[in-house]
C-alpha cells in the first residue's frame, strides 16, 4: 500500500470509525445515523439446525453451495435483563459488557427475554399489537451486539410468571376488551382472543426488520432459537390438554413465518404422572400437578429441541449437598436418555442454578453433557442461571452472580467451553477466530 495513501486516507478513516464507535456505545439512542457505518463488518455466522439428537452449525463454503454441517455443543448463560437495560439508553453499554465477558469465557449462547408487556416506560408491548418503537430498537441493539461478539440468542416470547407482564397481562387485556374468561381454568392457553394476541405479538417479533442492520429477525443468524414461553405451567393438572394444544398450535405458527430458526417450548423438565416411567425423577408430587409434561410437550414435530431446568436447592430444600448431587445426576441422566431414545432430539439444560455449592452443581451437569457429547448423544449443552455485570444487581435473585468475582467458577465455565470445542468435529460457535479464548 502506498504510504502517502495510508497516511492521508486510512488513518483519518480509522479515527472517524473510532469516534463513531465511542459515540455509538455511549450515546447511540441519538446517533442512529452512525449505525450503518458501524455494522457493515459484523461477523458472518451460520444458522443452527438439528440433525437427529445433535445441534449442527450450517455453513456455506461459498454462496450457493450446499451448507456443510458441523456438530455444535453449547456452553452458555442467561441474562434476562438485556432488553430492560438496553431500553435505558445510557445503561445499554452493560449489555455489551456482559456479551464481551461471556465471549471471554468461551460462552456462545445467551438466553434472554424478548418480551415486556403492559404499562411502564420501558415496556415493549403497551397493549395488544401496540409497540414502543424506542424499546423495539433496544431489542435491535441487543441482537446487533450479540452478533458483534459472536454470541447467539435464545429469545423467550412470553413469561408464565407475572414479571414483565406475562400470562396475567394477556388475560387482563382480554377482560378489558370484554372477553369473558371466568369459566376457563387457565384462559391464556385456551381462549381464542388471547391466543390471537400472542400470535400477533410473535408475528411482530419474528418479522421485525432490525432498524440498525436492515435484517429481519427471521433471517438473523445470531438468533439461536425462539422459546414459546418461560417455564409454562398450568393452574392445575386439568389444564394439561389445553397446554399441549397451545404448544402444538404456537410452534406450528412460528414455523409458518420462520423456517430458519429452531423452536423450543421453555420447559422445566417435569414429567407428567401418566406419560413416562421417569415420573419418579420429579423432585416431588407437586411437579406433576403443574400441567406440563417433558415427554408429551417436547414430542411435537415443530419443537426442535427439549429444554430442562435444574434447581436442586429450591426443589429439594431439605437435602444436603450429597443428596442434591445424587438427585441432579439422576435428573440429568433421565432427560438425556429420553432425548436420545424417546424424543430423538437434542436436550439443552437452559437454566442451571446453584448457591454456595454452585461449582459442584455446575460441574455435575457439565460432566453429564460432556460425556453425552463425546458419545454423540442428546445432551447438547448447559446455560447457567444467571450472569450479571456491575450495575445490574437489581435483576439479581439468589442464583445470580457476577462470574469474574468467583475465579473458580469462571475457570470451570471456561474449561467446559474449551473441552466441548475440542471434541472432534465439535464447535460451540463455528469457525475459530483470533479472540477465541480456547485458542489464544
Amino acid at each position: 500500500m502506498n504510504s502517502k495513501w495510508r497516511e492521508k486516507r486510512l488513518y483519518p478513516a480509522l479515527g472517524i470509525f473510532s469516534i463513531l464507535g465511542f459515540l455509538y456505545l455511549n450515546f447511540n439512542d441519538h446517533l442512529d445515523f452512525a449505525l450503518p457505518v458501524l455494522v457493515w463488518n459484523l461477523p458472518k455466522m451460520g444458522f443452527v439446525g438439528v440433525n437427529y439428537t445433535r445441534f449442527v452449525l450450517l455453513e456455506q463454503e461459498t454462496p450457493g453451495s450446499p451448507a456443510a454441517e458441523k456438530n455444535l455443543y453449547v456452553n452458555g448463560w442467561n441474562s434476562y435483563w438485556f432488553l430492560e437495560e438496553s431500553a435505558g439508553g445510557q445503561s445499554r453499554y452493560r449489555v455489551s459488557e456482559m456479551l464481551k465477558r461471556g465471549a471471554d469465557m468461551g460462552l456462545s449462547v445467551c438466553r434472554t427475554w424478548a418480551f415486556s408487556d403492559g404499562a411502564g416506560p420501558n415496556t415493549l408491548q403497551i397493549k395488544p399489537g401496540v409497540f414502543n418503537e424506542r424499546v423495539f430498537k433496544a431489542l435491535d441493539y441487543v441482537i446487533v451486539e450479540a452478533r458483534r461478539h459472536r454470541i447467539r440468542l435464545i429469545l423467550s416470547l412470553v413469561n408464565n410468571l407475572n414479571n414483565f407482564g406475562g400470562k396475567a397481562q394477556y388475560v387482563k387485556w382480554a377482560e378489558e376488551a370484554g372477553t369473558n374468561v371466568s369459566s376457563l381454568r387457565d384462559p391464556f392457553f385456551s381462549d381464542r382472543t388471547i391466543k390471537g394476541y400472542y400470535k400477533a405479538y410473535v408475528k411482530a417479533i419474528v418479522t421485525r426488520k432490525n432498524s440498525y442492520t436492515g435484517v429481519k429477525y427471521s433471517e438473523e443468524p445470531s438468533i439461536f432459537a425462539w422459546e414459546l414461553m418461560n417455564e409454562p405451567r398450568c393452574e392445575s393438572v386439568s389444564c394439561s390438554p389445553a397446554l399441549q394444544d397451545w404448544i402444538t398450535e404456537m410452534a406450528a405458527f412460528v414455523k409458518s413465518i420462520d423456517q430458519r430458526h429452531l423452536v423450543t417450548v421453555g420447559l422445566e423438565g417435569f414429567y407428567g404422572s401418566n406419560s413416562s416411567q421417569n415420573y419418579v425423577m420429579n423432585p416431588g408430587d407437586w411437579a406433576a400437578s403443574l400441567g406440563s409434561d417433558f415427554i408429551q410437550n417436547s414430542a411435537m414435530k415443530d419443537i426442535d429441541f427439549a429444554s430442562v431446568h435444574a434447581y436442586p436447592h429450591s426443589w429439594i430444600p431439605e437435602a444436603n449437598l450429597e443428596a442434591e448431587v445424587k438427585y441432579l445426576s439422576k435428573w440429568a441422566d433421565a432427560h438425556i436418555i429420553d432425548g436420545q431414545k424417546v424424543l430423538k432430539k437434542p436436550v439443552l439444560f437452559t437454566e442451571v442454578g446453584g448457591l454456595h455449592d454452585r461449582d459442584v452443581i455446575l460441574k455435575t451437569v457439565y460432566d453429564k453433557i460432556y460425556e453425552s457429547a463425546k458419545r454423540r448423544e442428546a445432551g447438547s449443552g448447559v446455560l447457567v442461571w444467571q450472569l450479571l455485570t456491575e450495575g445490574v444487581e437489581e435483576y439479581s435473585d439468589e442464583f445470580s452472580f457476577i462470574a469474574w468475582k468467583y475465579p473458580s467458577t469462571c475457570k470451570l465455565i471456561l474449561e467446559q467451553s474449551c473441552r466441548l470445542k475440542n471434541i472432534p468435529e465439535g464447535s460451540t460457535n463455528g469457525t475459530i477466530h483470533h479472540k477465541d479464548p480456547c485458542f489464544s
